[in-house]
This record gives C-alpha cells, sequence and structure tokens, in this order.
C-alpha cells in the first residue's frame, strides 16, 4: 500500500504515529517526544526524525501539540458545535510535509475546554454514525459529553486520573499503595461506598495508611480502595450525564475497564472503545473532511 498521509496523536509525554493509505493503516510508531519538553523550534525536527523513511505526505495531528505551549496554537472552538474535526495549518511545510492540528473544543458557561478528546468523539461517530448519547473519556482530566445529531453539546471535566496521580505518587499514601491490577472487589466496595457516603469515602483516606501500618492491609487493596473512592466521587458528582443513559466509555483498556465496571454496578449500560481506534479513526475524518471526501 502506498502512504499517502500521516496521522498523529501527539500529547504532552508521547507522540503516537501511523503511516496511512486513505482508510487503512501501513505502520505505527510511538514515541516518548511528548510537546511537555519541546520547545517551538524543535517540532520540526522532531517530527522528522519520528517519521524517517516515510514519504513527504500530509500530517494531520491533534493533541496538546495545538496548545498555546505547543507547536502552533489551534483555538478552542465554541460547542455546541458539529463532530468533524476543524484543522489550523502550521506554517510553511516542516521537512516538505503540510501539517495541520486539529482544533480544541470550548464551552463558555460553566467555563470548560477540550483538546485531543475532539479527535476520539469525531472517530467515535466515524465508526458509529448513529451515536446519540453521553461519552466518559477517562484519562488525567476524564470527560463526560452529551453528543446528539452528530454535534457536540457540552461536556464536564473531572480532574479525576491527576488526583489520583498526585495522591498515590507524592501523599503519604504513596508509601501504602501498591502497583498492578486493582483489587475488583475492593474496587466496587470502595466506589459503592463513595457514592453512598461521601463524607466516610474523604475521611477514609488517611484510613488507608492507618490500615497498612496496623493491619497490613496489602497495597494491592490499598490501591483498588483509593481509585474506586475517586472514581466514586466522580461518579456522584456525574451522575445528571449517566443516569438513565447508555454511556460508552473511550480509553485507555485497563482504565476504561474500571469506569465500565463502576458504571455497570450502578446498572447503566455500558460499550467500550479504544482510544487509539477512536484517535485513529478521528483523524481519518479530519483527513477525508480535509480533501472534501464525506
Amino acid at each position: 500500500m502506498t502512504i499517502d498521509w500521516i496521522a498523529a496523536d501527539w500529547g504532552t509525554t508521547n507522540l503516537r504515529l501511523w503511516a496511512m493509505s486513505g482508510r487503512s493503516m501501513v505502520e505505527a510508531r510511538a514515541l516518548d517526544r511528548g510537546m511537555g519538553g519541546l520547545a517551538p523550534e524543535d517540532f520540526a525536527p522532531v517530527l522528522a526524525e519520528a517519521t524517517a523513511g516515510w514519504p513527504a505526505v500530509p500530517v494531520i495531528a491533534c493533541g496538546m501539540v495545538g496548545s498555546r505551549q505547543g507547536w502552533v496554537e489551534a483555538p478552542y472552538l465554541p460547542v455546541p458545535c458539529p463532530a468533524v474535526p476543524q484543522l489550523v495549518e502550521v506554517p510553511g511545510t516542516p521537512g516538505g510535509r503540510p501539517v495541520h492540528i486539529v482544533a480544541g473544543l470550548r464551552q463558555d458557561s460553566p467555563a470548560d475546554v477540550m483538546r485531543g478528546e475532539e479527535t476520539q468523539i469525531a472517530g467515535l461517530l466515524a465508526l458509529s454514525p448513529e451515536f446519540d448519547g453521553i461519552a466518559c473519556l477517562p484519562g488525567t482530566h476524564t470527560k463526560w459529553v452529551r453528543i446528539s445529531a452528530g454535534e457536540i453539546c457540552n461536556f464536564k471535566t473531572f480532574m479525576t486520573g491527576e488526583l489520583f496521580a498526585l495522591i498515590a505518587g507524592q501523599s503519604v499514601l504513596r508509601h501504602s499503595l501498591g502497583e498492578g491490577e486493582a483489587d475488583p472487589q475492593a474496587f466496587l466496595g470502595a466506589v459503592s461506598d463513595a457514592m453512598a457516603r461521601p463524607e466516610r469515602g474523604y475521611g477514609g483516606l488517611f484510613q488507608l495508611r492507618a490500615e497498612a501500618l496496623l493491619s497490613g492491609l496489602a497495597p494491592g487493596v490499598a490501591r483498588a480502595r483509593l481509585s474506586g473512592t475517586l472514581i466514586g466521587w466522580e461518579l456522584a458528582a456525574a451522575r445528571p450525564w449517566w443516569l438513565g443513559c447508555a454511556v460508552t466509555v473511550i480509553g485507555a483498556p485497563a482504565l476504561s475497564q474500571l469506569y465500565a465496571d463502576a458504571l455497570a454496578a450502578q446498572g447503566v449500560p455500558v460499550s467500550r472503545m479504544s482510544d487509539r481506534d477512536a484517535t485513529l479513526a478521528g483523524l481519518t475524518a479530519a483527513h477525508r473532511a480535509s480533501l472534501g471526501v464525506t
């Protein structure tokens, strides 16, 4: 197959690339050259390095590469809006390749922004054109998005992933938490407790440390309870988004499974889609739109 364009998911810490022939992937690459460690003048050389051996074909990129601290700022577009990604051109042709970046989205009231997730939502609709409902995109900053008639209507962000990382990595609880997969029973128990009695969940955070010291609480169980508590608080706050609705969860496999399990425990019909599949489908939709093809 002939490579005729390149899809790029350029986040804060990583760069994922796919050499494409129309809708088909020819080759995939991944580098730890996220925008967080790059100056504006670094992006073109990094792209050239990352795409070495590929032809000089157009690049469609999404993610934090389009932030104010990225390569070129791709301004936020207001919602409600169609889910078809809008593109901003990088000046010149870096490495002989035209480069376009997907614009993020903004919500003025209540104030909120997203960058990267809009491409995954476009991918969801490209793969499921009749979708009408709620998408949950778990990650560092989890997004809950209402989608109707092919439009992104509104959305809400929760900092659950970042809070977990801060508590697990920098608080006193870091000494009591294990790595690996969460204990399912402990996780769901913590979700239930956090939703039913949030005041107990908040007071129970330090209890994880105390139980580890006094009764040998297993690190894996402690980690599952912390995760369940934070996700439980999020589900309680996000209840208007999922109550009485079917939800599609888009994200990395392990984290998506936690959200799917937590929602299913509340009786919510849940389907899942990988973030990779959604991102690639969204970038493909953006590329086809740039060619005037639907």
